[in-house]
């Protein structure tokens, strides 16, 4: 009688990268690994540098934390990795110098924990489908589109959800004529926000209340993103929603909603507030939300997951005003995923353990299918 137990499933935790929201990144791995079912998974963790290097990480990245007195980042490693771009290839591959190159096994599933462009974008996405390696999260058109602000408002709009004023100022309109771009600016209300159309984590956005402090929160934003995005303040209050993809083709599913509350010391939900000073911010969940108003941010956040062709996970984002109005924000593909993150602190509330959640998004990216569904 056979005593061979069933291979667990492998999984690389893909983490870092070269946006802007590295150090994000690096925290929420180092969350995913340490409540990650280890008797169920083989985990294998691959930072990507600030430069763009993927190697492999076999260090304790209990330390990847923003506690620590500066942000995190992918520790340093002479263990280069390259991926097979084709199912026919073998496994990952470890290049060290002085030694001869080794294959690690195949991997089952990929869990892209990155933010930004460079991962959240549709760029891995793009590399995995090629090399037919499952993944979790959305496939190349959803995380594309919904990487980029003004296209994502394009996709609600059309889906017939509510969205805010704004005007997207590119790269070349800023070159060409700068004063003619802010002034199409006129027709929105202060206060404005003005933002990278491609970057997340509150990463370059400044809030601002007069006309004479335009120019320069878009040069502040340029910095992060040519792309720039410039949005009429919204009185509201900030709502979010979890959204699960429906296993083995069951429908979607809606968590609670949460609520962000800034207590102190910062305009709105700005980095600092999100990963620096924890207390803040409050997390409410479930929101103290009239009950038919919370179904109906619920329904609207299946209407965004399904218009954007999202898969696996996706947060979204919404301004509820004092006269009950719901206004659409944003939509997140992979948001902030440690413990005390609103996608994981909503699903909580809904039900689903940390350690649950993970395996859940796990067990939905082997399920689907390579290439076109």
């Amino acid at each position: 009688m056979s005593t061979d137990q069933p291979r667990k499933t492998r999984v690389a935790l893909v983490f870092g990268g070269r946006s802007s929201e590295h150090s994000v990144s690096c925290v929420t791995a180092a969350s995913v690994l340490a409540a990650i079912d280890t008797e169920r998974y083989d985990v294998v963790p691959i930072g990507i540098t600030r430069d763009g290097r993927w190697v492999l990480e076999e260090g304790d990245l209990r330390e990847l934390t923003f506690s620590a007195g500066a942000l995190p980042e992918v520790p340093p490693s002479d263990a280069e990795v390259t991926i097979p771009m084709s199912r026919h290839e073998s496994g990952l591959t470890v290049l060290e110098p002085g030694r001869p190159p080794r294959t690690l096994a195949d991997v089952d599933v990929v869990f892209p924990l990155l933010h930004g462009p460079f991962g959240e974008d549709g760029t891995i996405q793009g590399m995995l489908d090629l090399a037919e390696v499952k993944y979790v999260g959305s496939g190349v058109l959803a995380s594309a589109a919904m990487m980029d602000k003004a296209f994502m408002k394009l996709v609600f709009a059309a889906a017939g959800l509510s969205v805010g004023p704004y005007v997207v100022i590119t790269d070349k309109d800023w070159l060409r004529d700068p004063d003619g771009a802010l002034a199409r600016c006129a027709s929105l209300r202060y206060p404005l926000f003005v933002k990278p159309c491609r970057a997340g984590s509150s990463m370059g956005v400044t809030k601002v209340a007069q006309p004479q402090g335009l120019r320069a929160a878009v040069e502040a934003a340029r910095e992060h993103d040519p792309k720039v995005m410039v949005e009429e303040g919204i009185l509201g209050r900030e709502v979010e929603c979890g959204v699960l993809e429906g296993r083995d083709g069951a429908p979607d599913r809606a968590s609670a909603i949460g609520e962000i509350v800034v207590t102190q010391g910062h305009e709105f939900y700005d980095f600092d507030a999100k990963y620096l000073a924890a207390d803040d911010v409050r997390l409410s969940c479930p929101a103290d939300l009239p009950e038919g108003d919370a179904d109906e941010i619920r329904r609207q956040a299946l209407v965004a997951f399904a218009a954007a062709g999202c898969e696996g996970l996706a947060r979204v984002d919404f301004f509820y005003t004092p006269e009950r109005r719901i206004v659409i924000n944003e939509i997140n593909t992979m948001p902030g995923f440690t413990p005390s993150s609103m996608y994981p602190q909503v699903w909580l509330a809904s039900g689903f353990t940390y350690p649950d959640l993970i395996a859940e998004l796990i067990e939905l990216a082997r399920q689907r299918r390579p290439g076109l569904r």
